[in-house]
């Protein structure tokens, strides 16, 4: 069946093998001869390694450390920057930095010898939060202020404004970590192949990890061919965290010459991966004498950890979406990436939005509130529209459905009955929050830095197989490229194929990250289809070939960050409404309402799921998350003291959509992988600051944290 609207849900063709549990994940695979490798890591945040002791190492077992690098190799991991060291060598800049790697042929053995290594540390002090950061607690060890990286942005004259404004408030905003709790662990193995290395990983990017992990022993990437396998779920936690777990891989394959392979279990994975990036935000907002907003000027920190990564990137994005679905006259902005002896932060759903949008509607929510205004009404007097500016002094491209999707939320929600009946803390709230998500990755990096391809093969049977290296993590990409694939040469979906990537038969069509492969590579697809179609019955097997190519007119320089950030944006509305218990702080979720703007839908069940998913996972961050780091320590380390909301915890969802194409998406369609977790936080807290009655400004807000401020916290009129 292919006459259909390419929105029509289909049943996804990776349902079958992973409902009935056919499907191999890493952990399955059975690698013949294959060495098992544990890692060794710091037990401190900081300090100097004086000795390692080993206990005695039976024949066929040995640790593998820094040492081992062969001549012209490079001890780090090149990552967006190469800071990441693959092995410590003389100091440790956080808990759980990658020491060295055992590896043998028993696991159990392995685990034992790993238990018996003991080091010796010149322990110093460290620096944990963003303030202990700032103030160099410890002594500065990223340059001579700890400032991993930064950027400023401006539209219009800020202080100009701030000259004239009747009124200034200042308010700080933080978000806490998060831990991204996949289904699978972190796992891969390393082969030796020939004259070069066969991986094998649960990942997001293939072509990350060789191009990651190839320094260590100065080897082109060609000769590391990855293939990824089904991967369980990554939410970001897969994109370069896995050239951490297979750079030690590498170099314990070489020096062993046999394949080693590793599989985390859970509490060692939430101990010893990356998390989202901690914030505080710092508003200094001038209001008019009629109450009006004439400049916001914001100072965005993010917890970037022990080392760079990916956090630069995500920094920018987070600046850029510090105004959030708002114009004001005058705005700006200074991110500063922070370091601290926490594991290093880095890719989760969102990128860096998450943090900057929460922080926006949570002030817009209580500049409203301070002038006894429903907050909805004041959002409303700013959201930016079609040729607006934004925050990068760039504008927006397409129409803005805000109004549409507000329509779809109000009449769904009851919002409107509810905020005037739900006296300020009576114990109920109803709150609602406006977000959006830049596709793809920012200003010219599709164009001149990734330059994705995509190939189309048609074979003599007729069946076409999909070659590109973006990857299912459970979000139904297997489903979605086929279906664009299939509609388009009008043949059965059930012809179309599509398999885990393998770098060494696949062409680089970037990373499966930055809500990029729908409308990136989708359209890469669409196109490739549309010139094989003519030739489809006429040639028994060929191949089509398709590139990146940016629209003309809308510019970007990488160096001032100005520009067209992004031409086209997921946009969202969310409403949430709870009860807290009195008694005993407990907060109900009673019902959650949202809009969705994703373009045109590709397949409407996978996107209804993604909202379901994302939604529940930003109320989570808000409210149960909590994941506190003490010392350098993170203290919850198991699922029975990390909390993800449940669907017990949620009402069934209202969801709805709108419909406007995107001009340059497969069939209308746009990123919204990241989007749809980027609001439902901001929406649960306005609800249940309005129902406690109190200032809420930082999560998450547990149910201690509730019956906190039910009995201590101060009021927000009082305490604006």
């Amino acid at each position: 069946m292919v006459a259909h609207d390419i929105s029509k849900a289909v049943r996804r063709l990776d349902a079958v093998s992973k409902s009935e549990g056919s499907v191999k994940y890493i952990a399955d695979y059975g690698f013949e001869d294959c060495l098992w490798g544990r890692l060794v890591r710091s037990s401190i945040p900081r300090g100097i390694i004086k000795d390692i002791k080993l206990p005695e190492m039976p024949d066929g077992y040995r640790f593998i450390t820094y040492k081992d690098i062969p001549d012209g190799g490079h001890n780090y991991l090149h990552m967006i920057a190469t800071d990441w060291k693959c092995f410590a060598e003389n100091d440790v800049r956080y808990v759980g930095e990658t020491i060295g790697i055992i590896v043998g042929p028993d696991r159990t053995i392995v685990e034992d010898l790993r238990e018996k290594i003991v080091i010796e540390y010149e322990e110093q002090e460290p620096a944990v939060s963003i303030d202990d950061g700032l103030a160099c607690k410890g002594g500065a060890f990223i340059n001579d202020d700890n400032i991993h990286c930064h950027l400023k942005l401006e539209v219009g004259n800020v202080d100009e404004a701030f000259r004239k404004a009747d009124r200034i408030v200042e308010e700080t905003i933080e978000t806490g970590f998060q831990e991204h709790v996949y289904l699978e662990t972190n796992g891969a193995c390393c082969m030796p192949d020939g004259d070069g290395y066969k991986i094998y990983a649960s990942a997001q990017c293939p072509f990350y990890i060789r191009k990651s992990i190839a320094p260590l022993l100065n080897i082109d990437p060609s000769k590391i061919s990855v293939q990824q396998t089904t991967t369980g779920g990554a939410f970001g936690g897969k994109e370069h965290f896995p050239d951490v777990v297979c750079g030690p891989l590498l170099l314990a394959a070489y020096v062993m010459k046999k394949g080693v392979k590793m599989i985390f279990d859970r509490e060692e994975d939430i101990e010893n991966s990356v998390k989202r990036h901690p914030s505080k935000t710092v508003f200094r907002t001038g209001l008019d004498k009629d109450g009006n907003i004439v400049a916001m000027d914001s100072k965005v920190y993010y917890n970037v950890g022990g080392y760079l990564s990916s956090s630069f990137v995500v920094l920018q994005r987070g600046c850029f979406h510090v105004t959030g679905c708002y114009e004001f006259p005058n705005m700006r902005t200074e991110g500063f990436g922070v370091a601290t002896n926490t594991y290093p932060s880095c890719a989760f759903r969102g990128f860096g939005a998450p943090q900057t949008l929460f922080a926006v509607e949570t002030h817009m929510c209580h500049i409203a509130e301070m002038q006894g205004l429903d907050p909805l009404e004041y959002k409303k007097r700013y959201f930016i529209k079609q040729g607006g500016t934004t925050s990068t002094n760039g504008k927006i491209v397409e129409k803005v459905m805000i109004p549409e999707m507000l329509d779809q939320v109000l009449k769904a929600s009851d919002y409107e009955r509810k905020a005037k009946e739900y006296k300020w803390g009576s114990g109920k709230g109803i709150g609602i929050s406006f977000y959006n998500h830049g596709g793809a990755f920012t200003g010219n990096g599709e164009q001149a830095i990734i330059k994705g391809r995509a190939k189309l093969h048609k074979f003599k049977d007729g069946t076409v197989e999909i070659l590109c290296s973006q990857t299912e993590m459970g979000q139904g990409f297997h489903t979605i490229l086929p279906k664009i694939a299939a509609h388009i040469l009008e043949i059965p979906i059930e012809k179309v194929i599509f398999k885990d990537p393998d770098t060494s038969r696949v062409p680089d069509s970037g990373p499966t990250a930055a809500s990029r492969s729908t409308m990136i590579v989708g359209e890469l697809v669409e196109r490739a289809a549309t010139l094989m179609k003519p030739r489809y019955d006429k040639e028994e097997e060929f191949e089509v070939e398709t590139q990146y190519e940016h629209p003309d007119g809308y510019p970007w320089d990488q160096s001032t960050f100005q520009g067209y950030a992004y031409l086209g944006y997921g946009w969202g509305v969310c409403a949430v409404e709870v009860e807290v218990d009195p008694c005993t702080g407990e907060v109900t979720t009673k019902g959650v309402w949202s809009s969705h703007d994703c373009g045109h839908l590709i397949d409407e069940m996978i996107v209804h799921g993604q909202v379901n998913g994302g939604v529940l996972q930003g109320i989570g961050w808000a409210s149960t998350e909590v994941l506190k780091n003490v010392g350098g320590h993170f203290k919850q380390t198991s699922m029975s003291d990390y909390i993800v909301p449940t669907s017990m915890d949620c009402p069934k969802q209202g969801v709805s959509f709108v419909e406007n194409p995107y001009e340059w998406g497969p069939f209308g369609a746009k990123g919204m992988g990241e989007l749809v977790f980027n609001g439902s936080g901001a929406a649960y807290i306005d609800a249940l600051s309005r129902a406690i009655g109190k200032r809420i400004t930082a999560i998450p807000v547990p149910t201690e944290d509730v019956m906190g401020y039910m009995l201590n916290g101060k009021d927000l009129k009082e305490a604006l």
